[in-house]
């Protein structure tokens, strides 16, 4: 990773990887996709309430240019000059919502996480305007359902309950953005001419694009009562939006890519029926379905994949999205206690090998893909006096890999071709346990690249490609081939079966769990997620384990 002096590197492309739990910058070899250095910074999730999800833009900002910095003090360390840096590519956490005032460049409000599930309310308002109250309604012109889970929902829930942004919408001031446009805007400037854009796979995540026209639709902006004022202008994902302020002032932002779509090109899964599945907070898997729109019949969302070049044609994908995924990883350290970091939660399911009949559907955000049921709620069941954290440490890791198997079933079914192996990717991917358990559970091999971070070469490789930077082909026989470690499956089929099952019994166990009635404190929100649920189902199981969970704490 080193390089000594006088090393001829060639140039290099940056990449902010800002996700849901942590913010990187990364730098990479532009001729070898050799990762060079990087920095990472953990980002604070805040829940107020039941069921919201906030975390504070400004933090999110700092975070970027701590990580920029850093990284560049790193490289300077490695006597690799920084101004070989030609370009910089940004991948974010996808639907996560910004409102700020383009006169101060403060935030009016804190970004609402994609995970959070305070618009409930909203969206039964909103199904109540449509015809037969069919939540499929926009799925032609916007490949998604109506759920909590999309931008304009917490859009509009910001115009309806904060004063403050709907008093800087009547001025003219109020600018709304997912995370890339945040960054963006604030990266090339700000107040001082920052450049207010987003690219079409954020974009797509929205509620508000039309994925035929490319463009912002006129009616869904006036279903949702939007304002179009205020969107970001929508670019390709690989193009110069700006010029970076800061620690590399003047270097091109150039590549932008909702963190999926990044991993999709970091993959190089570039031709129709190629796949990827990402661990991160969440799940998703992804199938290019090249420059046609494919829409699901069972489950799943079609997405823009990625637009790489203005005058190049746009590239869809079906989608299928798991809420919970490394966050119950978090969940098990900070919310139970019984691990005191997420590589000790493979040690205590290494050391049982089995969940011993227990089962955790991880619901604590509803259900997402393939379900859309909003009204589960994680559950934990099979538990007997044998149980212990080890059962329930594997059994956590189980319901990942059961949850990737119910997004590729509905994959396959929809593609009709079924996957024969699948590309992993993501930090969870670290995970030895997981990764053969997700082979075992799935029936087929499952393939890790040696190099992890593919989120961000993904950003990287828009970055360096974009037209007037030029310094990375994304031409077939120019990209680097990418050594991997696969792991095969190891138990019959029948065992297999048997589990996915018995899990598939417990995700009807989990459904149906929230009502629509009142909380007792007078609030409407029927959501009771990460805090309060997070909370009685910790209570419970410190209950029923204490004398193994005490044991760990001493």
């Amino acid at each position: 990773m080193a390089a000594s002096a006088g090393t001829a590197l060639g140039p290099l492309v940056g990449a902010i990887d800002q996700g849901t739990s942590s913010t990187r910058f990364l730098v990479f070899n532009a001729k070898t996709a050799e990762l060079l250095s990087h920095h990472q910074v953990e980002i604070q999730q805040k829940f107020p309430k039941e069921g919201w999800v906030e975390q504070d833009p400004k933090e999110i900002l700092q975070s970027v240019h701590e990580c920029v910095e850093r990284t560049c003090e790193k490289l300077k360390q490695l006597n690799i000059d920084i101004t070989n840096i030609k370009a910089i590519g940004v991948s974010n956490q996808r639907e996560t919502t910004v409102v700020w005032d383009k006169t101060t460049g403060e935030p009016l409000y804190n970004a609402i996480v994609w995970l959070d599930l305070r618009t409930q309310s909203t969206v039964e308002r909103l199904l109540n305007r449509i015809p037969g109250k069919n939540k499929s309604f926009f799925k032609p012109r916007t490949g998604l359902p109506l759920s909590t889970y999309f931008s304009a929902v917490k859009l509009r829930w910001l115009l309806d309950n904060v004063e403050e942004i709907k008093q800087a919408v009547d001025d003219g001031r109020a600018m709304f953005g997912t995370v890339d446009s945040w960054l963006i805007w604030s990266l090339t400037g700000g107040r001082n001419g920052g450049v207010h854009c987003t690219d079409m796979t954020n974009a797509s995540r929205t509620m508000l694009f039309n994925i035929h026209s490319l463009e912002w639709d006129p009616e869904l902006c006036q279903f949702f009562d939007i304002p179009m004022e205020i969107l970001p202008k929508v670019r390709s994902s690989s193009e110069i939006y700006g010029l970076m302020s800061g620690a590399l002032t003047g270097v091109p932002i150039s590549g932008c890519l909702g963190d999926q779509s990044a991993a999709l090109v970091g993959q190089m899964c570039f031709r129709d029926g190629q796949a990827k599945n990402t661990y991160g907070t969440g799940c998703f898997l992804l199938c290019n379905t090249g420059p046609k729109s494919v829409f699901s019949e069972h489950g799943l969302l079609t997405t823009v994949a990625y637009q790489l070049g203005r005058d190049k044609p746009v590239y869809y994908a079906l989608e299928g999205s798991v809420a919970i995924a490394g966050a119950v990883v978090r969940w098990l350290r900070d919310n139970l206690g019984i691990v005191k970091s997420s590589q000790e939660v493979e040690k205590l399911a290494a050391e049982v090998g089995t969940s011993y009949g227990c089962y955790f559907v991880p619901a604590f955000s509803g259900l997402y893909a393939p379900y859309w049921e909003p009204s589960a709620r994680g559950i934990i069941c099979g538990l007997t006096q044998f149980t212990n954290k080890n059962h329930i440490a594997f059994a956590a890791l189980e319901a990942v890999c059961f949850q990737t198997r119910e997004i590729l079933d509905a994959m396959n079914k929809d593609c009709g071709i079924p996957l024969n192996q699948l590309q992993v990717d993501g930090g969870m991917t670290n995970n030895k346990v997981l990764m053969q358990l997700q082979a075992d559970i799935l029936c087929i091999p499952v393939v890790k690249p040696s190099m992890p971070e593919t989120t961000a070469l993904g950003a990287a490789m828009a970055a360096g490609a974009a037209e007037g930077v030029g310094i990375w082909s994304l031409d077939p026989g120019d990209l680097t081939a990418v050594t991997c470690e696969r792991f095969e499956p190891q138990i019959n089929p029948e065992e297999s079966e048997y589990r996915y099952a018995r899990w598939k019994k417990a995700v009807m166990k989990s459904m149906g769990w929230e009502t629509s009635e009142p909380h007792s404190n007078g609030d409407t929100s029927i959501f009771c997620s990460l805090p309060l649920g997070f909370y009685i189902m910790s209570s419970m199981l410190m209950f029923i384990g204490a004398k193994y969970i005490s044991g760990t704490n001493k």
